[in-house]
């Protein structure tokens, strides 16, 4: 796949099939759409997905917004489901006031060559998100191409979207978190040295790992977890918090300790897959308290994935 990212001047010289969106957390209700951007690649066209570099409600409204997937997760998924071009579009002053027609005239079609367009029934584009699926098959003829639009998906009476895991992700409900998603929600990190009383004092070692920066999190917990070491998985527990029993420190960070698993961590890249919640972060008397309540997570654990 072909990601372009940080310049207004792209394009491409191939017909295509092109979806446009925010694409945050690629829940099933955009996999939905993005089956169908792939099936149009049977009629020799490229698909392509047009999206911003970061959400356009952070730029409008200046407000800081924690999203379900980082750019870089975001274009590994997209490549690995078959997308060609991934356009990921700075958010400029140019594309914010472009009026709806010039956007399909000058973007969809004359610099992606757009002859299929796919998108949702919330589909919002150019200025003050004036175009919408209607105006793009208004003008389909005008520009030769044609429009698919996919209907969203629906659990229990509700469209599936971003906003609707990022609530459940919020509460700590992860397994229907997971299941909107189609996928087990993950945070991926290198791990860094830590203050060492896992291993030297508890004789549990953990992997430590900041998450990145804007990455939602669930509450400060303790979780059942999966870590993806060298492409192989393994089940284990994670605390999510800032560890008050053994430090004074605020910085939010992931905290796993990894079943049957014994090697160096340190500097390498890992991937933390949350499938359930246990119990919220505590503050204990001392360490001896901590690890008793360390062996009954531990339990716990080794339970779910039993």
């Amino acid at each position: 796949m072909e990601y372009i990212k940080g310049t207004t001047d792209f394009s491409i010289e191939e017909p295509s099939v092109v979806t446009i969106g925010k694409f945050d957390g690629l829940h099933v209700g955009h996999q939905k759409l993005l089956d169908r951007v792939i099936d149009k690649k049977k009629d020799g066209v490229k698909a392509v997905v047009f999206t911003f570099d970061v959400p356009p409600s952070v730029k409008l409204t200046g407000k800081g917004l924690d999203t379900l997937v980082t750019n870089e997760e975001r274009c590994r998924m997209l490549s690995e489901k078959g997308i060609d071009y991934l356009v990921e579009c700075p958010f400029v002053p140019e594309v914010l006031s472009m009026e709806p027609e010039r956007f399909v005239e000058d973007v969809l079609v004359g610099r992606l060559k757009a002859k299929y367009i796919v998108v949702g029934t919330d589909c919002g584009f150019g200025h003050n998100r004036r175009g919408n699926y209607q105006l793009l098959q208004a003008l389909a003829d005008k520009y030769g191409y044609q429009v698919e639009v996919v209907e969203k998906v629906q659990y229990e009476g509700r469209d599936i979207s971003s906003t609707y895991v990022r609530e459940e992700i919020a509460k700590g409900n992860m397994e229907l978190a997971n299941f909107l998603l189609g996928y087990t929600y993950a945070i991926t990190g290198q791990v860094s040295h830590g203050n060492h009383i896992g291993a030297a004092k508890l004789d549990m070692p953990t992997a430590n790992i900041l998450p990145p920066k804007h990455k939602l999190l669930p509450p400060n917990g303790v979780y059942a977890t999966k870590t993806r070491i060298d492409g192989k998985w393994y089940p284990g527990i994670s605390n999510i918090g800032t560890k008050p029993t053994v430090s004074d420190q605020n910085r939010k960070g992931i905290e796993t300790f990894i079943f049957d698993f014994e090697g160096d961590l340190y500097g390498k890249e890992v991937t933390v897959e949350l499938y359930t919640y246990e119990r919220p972060e505590m503050k204990f008397s001392g360490l001896e308290e901590l690890k008793e309540r360390m062996h009954l997570d531990m339990e716990f654990g080794k339970k779910y994935f039993a």
